[in-house]
């Protein structure tokens, strides 16, 4: 979005983007829906993995808008969930998880590409869906996509490493390889050491082993990183996620940021 200032100077872009969006969904139907912030970048990721990804290098434009947001959203009626000790990616995977649980719900829509909550995917009850490209990514969708079913992305995630959580994996690990692997072993305590039982084409295979061999704590340290958590209590009954419309304070900040002045880029 072009950078946006309102009648306070603050810088609004984000925040009507991400409002247009989600109101998006409601006019193209949606009936419950809930929004996970990172109200904290860092989560009890940062303890385990040291170079686990921070808030450092966050436009400073952007993260002013993070707890406005929270509180436009939750003004337009629409439940907000904010993360501190937990990230959002783990409030849409335990969300989804217990949507999928209640009878009354025809389908469950994550609505993110992150490759992340590709291990939430479950048949095509609960499944990915990219806005911007319309495209819906159920189990199948998972399968074509990374060569393994959901419940193994987070191991292929330890062997691949995810530059934008900041691990590495381990060290010759690709994508084919892991694929090859996991798509037969399906968990990392399930892949012998001997790569003679591994019967898949993967290249380097002897090295490969002797690499998980030697690292195999930090491949399920990494796995631990790239796990969501779904234990999150964050509502008892669907009915709490329905949509019912903004509430009264909205149409004024609505006001507001439709009023926000666009701002040249190169003279802000």
């Amino acid at each position: 979005m072009p950078s946006a200032r309102d009648n306070q100077g603050r810088e609004v872009a984000a925040v009507r983007g991400v409002v247009h969006s989600i109101l998006g969904m409601t006019a193209a139907g949606a009936t419950h829906i809930a929004v996970a912030t990172d109200h904290i970048i860092e989560s009890f990721r940062n303890e385990l993995w040291p170079g686990y990804k921070t808030g450092e290098g966050i436009d400073p434009n952007l993260w002013s808008q993070f707890s406005l947001l929270e509180d436009v959203l939750r003004a337009a009626g629409f439940v907000v969930w904010p993360m501190v000790q937990f990230e959002a990616d783990d409030a849409l995977a335990a969300g989804a998880e217990l949507a999928a649980k209640d009878d009354r719900v025809g389908r469950v829509y994550i609505c993110t590409p992150d490759k992340d909550l590709a291990q939430s995917v479950r048949g095509t009850r609960v499944v990915q869906f990219n806005r911007r490209t319309r495209q819906i990514c159920d189990e199948d969708g998972v399968v074509a996509k990374f060569g393994v079913r959901p419940w193994s992305i987070p191991d292929y995630l330890a062997l691949v490493g995810d530059a934008a959580d900041g691990y590495p994996g381990l060290a010759g690990w690709g994508k084919k390889s892991a694929a090859a692997v996991l798509a037969k072993f399906e968990n990392l305590e399930h892949i012998p050491d001997d790569p003679a039982e591994w019967q898949v084409n993967a290249a380097n295979a002897r090295a490969l082993a002797r690499t998980l061999a030697a690292e195999r704590d930090r491949a399920m340290l990494f796995r631990d990183l790239a796990t969501l958590r779904t234990d999150i209590h964050l509502f008892d009954d669907i009915e709490a996620l329905r949509w019912k419309g903004p509430t009264p304070e909205f149409a004024a900040i609505a006001k507001d940021l439709d009023a926000a002045v666009t701002v040249d880029s190169d003279k802000k």
